[in-house]
């Protein structure tokens, strides 16, 4: 990994700082995408601290402006990425009436438009190169549906959307395209979205886990270096995946008797 330059999106905390420490550990230079500069700068610092190296970047990943002058900046400092890690995403599950046109429009700059346009921004010179590998992060939703998280669901959905089509658009240019699917991990998401996990359908903890940022790292550092179209954490998503294609109803009817009791 020494001489790989890597872009990692939502780095200031959670799945994008574990990624990012994972990556530096390895010997890749990093570069570290999300709003907060404190909590930017405090990985980037442990990252040094390490051994590893890293460049923080202030951005609002909601704006396609600020995405187009940082990734002119990016080039211009280093050069385009070998990795982009498209993580970044935000978005609280609420039923549709209690979700604001504001919100479902954010729920779609990030994650969706962000990966769009940062994707944008470098894949010309990925291209031109003939190398790179585009990651994508999403949830079970890209492929579950469930009550009272509409356009969350719609938004992640957009995502695997994109990973999807631009692994079929870019197969022989030199290029792979990551998709990781994750399920619960235990990060600030939680504490940033309130009331989603009030609306989060209740499993078996034995049977579906909840991750650590770290082994959500694990996942994505493991998968993208493999080369592996499609990542799954944890892996019984698999069949869920498989049986909500063969019996739909069946699963949408087990998910909604899942959903927590309310009052």
């Amino acid at each position: 990994m020494a001489s790989r330059l890597v872009l990692i999106t939502g780095a200031s905390s959670g799945i994008g700082e574990a990624t990012a420490k994972r990556y530096g550990a390895g010997g890749a230079h990093v570069l570290l995408l999300a709003r907060n500069a404190d909590r930017l700068d405090r990985v980037a610092e442990s990252i040094r601290g390490d051994g590893g190296s890293a460049a923080p970047y202030v951005i609002d990943l909601a704006d396609a402006n600020a995405i187009a002058e940082t990734s002119a900046r990016i080039k211009r400092e280093h050069r385009t990425p070998d990795i982009v890690i498209n993580n970044a995403g935000a978005g609280r599950w609420l039923p549709l009436v209690d979700t604001s046109a504001e919100d479902a429009l954010g729920m779609i700059a990030v994650p969706y438009l962000a990966a769009f346009n940062l994707t944008r921004a470098f894949l010309p010179d990925m291209i031109a190169r003939r190398s790179g590998l585009l990651v994508y992060i999403t949830s079970p939703a890209a492929y579950l549906a469930w009550p009272k998280a509409s356009a969350y669901i719609a938004a992640r959905r957009a995502v695997a959307g994109l990973a999807d089509s631009l692994r079929s658009e870019l197969k022989a240019q030199g290029i792979s395209v990551t998709l990781v699917v994750l399920g619960t991990v235990e990060t600030p998401y939680w504490q940033h979205n309130p009331g989603s996990r009030e609306n989060m359908p209740e499993t078996d903890r034995r049977l579906v886990p909840v991750l650590t940022p770290e082994q959500a790292a694990e996942a994505i550092v493991d998968g993208a270096e493999a080369g592996k179209p499609l990542v799954v954490k944890p892996a019984i998503y698999r069949m869920l995946f498989v049986l909500n294609a063969l019996f739909p109803r069946l699963v949408a009817s087990r998910l909604r008797r899942a959903m927590p009791k309310q009052g």
